[in-house]
C-alpha cells in the first residue's frame, strides 16, 4: 500500500491530522492542529520505507501488486517510476487516504476519476482494480459505473474471489485482508514484532497450503512502507517470502493475474447481492 502524503493532514487542507496506522498509535484527532509526529511517521514511508520494501521483493524476484493512492504518487514521482520498472500492476487506492464514508458522492466520483488519471499518467496504463480501504456506501457502484475496472477489493469475506451484482451488472470481488496485514504491527496492535508477524503468516500459509490439496485458496499479504519498511520489521516479510518460495505448487502472482485467471475459469456464476447495495 503506497499512501504516504495523501493521508489526513492540515497541510492537505483537512480539518484534522491522521490518527491511524503509524508508530504514534490510534487516538482522537485534534481538529485544526497539525500533528508533527504523525506527519513525520508517514513521511518515513516515502523517504526510506518504500525503498527497503521494494528491495526485499526485488532480491527474491517477486513482483508485488501496489495499491497506490493518487495524490501520494503525484507527490513522489520516483516511487511511480520504480513501480512501473518493477512491472507491478497498480490497484487504484483512491485519490486520498481518507474515510470516504464522510465524502459527498459527487466529490468521491471526482476523486475516483483523478486517481485513475494520475495512475495512467505516472505508471503508463490505467488501473483495472480498485480498493478504497475506507469506502462509502456509494463506492462500489461508482467503481462499476466508471466502466474500466474489472474488480474491486473492498471486502474481507472469503478466501477466494467471488461475483456480486451491482445494479444489473456482474462485478468481481477479490477480497483484501486485514488479517495477514502489517497494520497489526502498528502501535498497540497484536503482532508488534517481525517474529510474531512471520509466525502468524506462516501458520496461515500452512493451513491454506494443506487445504490446497483439494481446494486451492488465495492468501493476501498486505504491507505498508511506513510499517513493514522499518529495519526491525522487514525481516517478517523477507522470512515469509523465503519460506513460501521453498514450496512447490504455489503461485505468487499479481492481483491482475488472479483476476484474469478467475474471469477465464469461473466466469460469472450464480450471483449474490452486494451487501453495500442492500444496505443502501
Amino acid at each position: 500500500n503506497y499512501e504516504e502524503g495523501a493521508e489526513y493532514s492540515i497541510l492537505n487542507g483537512d480539518d484534522r491530522p491522521e490518527t491511524i496506522l503509524s508508530e504514534v498509535g490510534a487516538g482522537p484527532a485534534v481538529k485544526g492542529l497539525r500533528d508533527l509526529n504523525m506527519e513525520s511517521m508517514y513521511e518515513y514511508g516515502a523517504r526510506a520505507g518504500v525503498w527497503r520494501t521494494f528491495q526485499a521483493f526485488k532480491d527474491r524476484g517477486v513482483v508485488p501488486t501496489v495499491y497506490a493512492v493518487g495524490l501520494a504518487l503525484e507527490r513522489n514521482p520516483r516511487v511511480a517510476q520504480a513501480i512501473a520498472a518493477m512491472g507491478s500492476d497498480v490497484v487504484a487506492h483512491g485519490w486520498r487516504w481518507i474515510d470516504y464514508a464522510e465524502i459527498a458522492e459527487a466529490v468521491e466520483r471526482e476523486h475516483l476519476a483523478q486517481c485513475v488519471a494520475t495512475i495512467r499518467r505516472m505508471i503508463g496504463h490505467r488501473p483495472i482494480g480498485w480498493y478504497t480501504g475506507r469506502p462509502s456506501l456509494n463506492t462500489r457502484r461508482l467503481v462499476v459505473e466508471e466502466g474500466g475496472f474489472l474488480y474491486d477489493g473492498d471486502a474481507y469475506s472469503d478466501d477466494l474471489p467471488y461475483w456480486v451484482t451491482v445494479g444489473n451488472r456482474a462485478h468481481l470481488i477479490v477480497p483484501h485482508s486485514f488479517d495477514h496485514n502489517d497494520s497489526r504491527m502498528a502501535r498497540n496492535q497484536d503482532l508488534p514484532t517481525a517474529e510474531l508477524f512471520f509466525d502468524y503468516l506462516r501458520a496461515a500459509f500452512d493451513t491454506l497450503y494443506a487445504e490446497g490439496e483439494s481446494a486451492p485458496k488465495l492468501m493476501t499479504v498486505s504491507t505498508h512502507c511506513r510499517l513493514i519498511g522499518r529495519p526491525g520489521r522487514i525481516g517478517g516479510l523477507t522470512r515469509f517470502l523465503d519460506y513460501v518460495l521453498k514450496h512447490d505448487r504455489v503461485w505468487i502472482c499479481r492481483r491482475e493475474e488472479i483476476v484474469r485467471h478467475w474471469r477465464r475459469n469461473f466466469p460469472q456464476p450464480r450471483m449474490v447481492a452486494d451487501p453495500a447495495e442492500a444496505a443502501a
